[in-house]
């Protein structure tokens, strides 16, 4: 009698063991999916999800995007159409990161129309991780890149001047500090790959690098994880290595959501009152293809293009 009740009830609770396995495993991966920083994240992901849609890959998606706001003079926080820095002159930096952990970067990039797919050169044909200033330049032009006549657009040019009649230096949240397209995209074998493209912080000092084209600050990639990338005062993202803090926070259990506010919340920690006069934002998205973002003041928005939301914009949560 002892046996039989033994193997009734072992019959009973197989389905049940089958159902915690299967509860176990990911549920409801989202793939295609392609997130990007800020208002032009929209025209950005609608281009990466040309490539997305039609089987491409996460790498060319995030490329194929970046060039958006890279292409278009009126955007001046990003490409050519940025404000200069403080000397008059238009540097850019970019940075891109594949699902097999392969980088290139370049700063300091003068008179190129897309630095991002500089970046991806210097990442493919190269022994090296970053490229910058001059020896950029040159390597973008050995690569059949075109040297543009023009360095500063006549938009710049005059807000330039402008600002040179006070020549004072303090960034307004959300205005000069919204200086990149971050952008991280999930094709659909699941593989990820991320972009991050700027012009940097109007008026800089000639020659400052911020976040943007690092590896583990702008941008990371874990294909295992998930992926990040920032946005906002570049300097405060560096002392944190912040998009990578992102991934290991994911890599930890947490959502990208919450993930990106504890990054956030070391900032502030770690800066308590500068943290209430900057901006700086994280974006994330995990290998289940949820997203989740967080900054440290309102007005931070970003975009989100999947089968499920068709091109989307969103105002992250904020500390402040």
């Amino acid at each position: 009698m002892k046996r039989r009740k033994f193997l009734q009830s072992s019959v009973m609770l197989a389905p049940l063991a089958g159902l915690t396995q299967a509860l176990a495993e990911p549920q409801n991966t989202i793939k295609p999916v392609v997130i990007s920083t800020w208002n032009f994240g929209v025209e950005a992901n609608a281009e990466a999800w040309n490539v997305l849609s039609k089987g491409g890959s996460a790498l060319d998606a995030v490329e194929m995007g970046a060039q958006v706001p890279e292409s278009d003079p009126k955007q001046n926080s990003v490409g050519l159409g940025g404000l200069p820095d403080r000397d008059g002159r238009v540097t850019l930096d970019a940075c891109i990161m594949d699902e097999n952990a392969n980088i290139g970067s370049v700063a300091c990039l003068e008179h190129i129309l897309h630095p991002i797919s500089v970046a991806r050169k210097v990442m493919e044909k190269t022994p090296h991780v970053m490229l910058v200033g001059d020896g950029a330049l040159q390597f973008a032009l050995a690569n059949g890149f075109k040297k543009e006549k023009r360095s500063i657009s006549p938009e710049s040019e005059k807000a330039w001047k402008e600002w040179l009649k006070k020549a004072e230096y303090k960034p307004v949240a959300n205005i000069e500090n919204h200086d990149t397209i971050g952008i991280v995209a999930m094709d659909k074998t699941g593989n990820l790959s991320g972009a991050c493209t700027t012009s940097g912080m109007a008026y800089k000092l000639h020659g400052r690098v911020g976040d943007s084209p690092i590896i583990g600050a702008g941008l990371f990639v874990d294909n295992e994880i998930g992926a990040a990338t920032s946005t906002g005062v570049g300097e405060e993202v560096i002392r944190i290595v912040g998009s990578h803090l992102v991934v290991e926070l994911m890599r930890q259990g947490n959502s990208p959501f919450e993930a990106c506010k504890k990054a956030v919340e070391r900032i502030v920690k770690n800066q308590p009152q500068k943290s209430k006069e900057i901006q700086v934002g994280f974006l994330a998205i995990n290998k289940n293809g949820e997203h989740g973002a967080f900054a440290l003041q309102k007005g931070f928005t970003y975009a989100l293009y999947s089968n499920e939301v068709p091109n989307k914009l969103f105002e992250a949560k904020s500390f402040y």
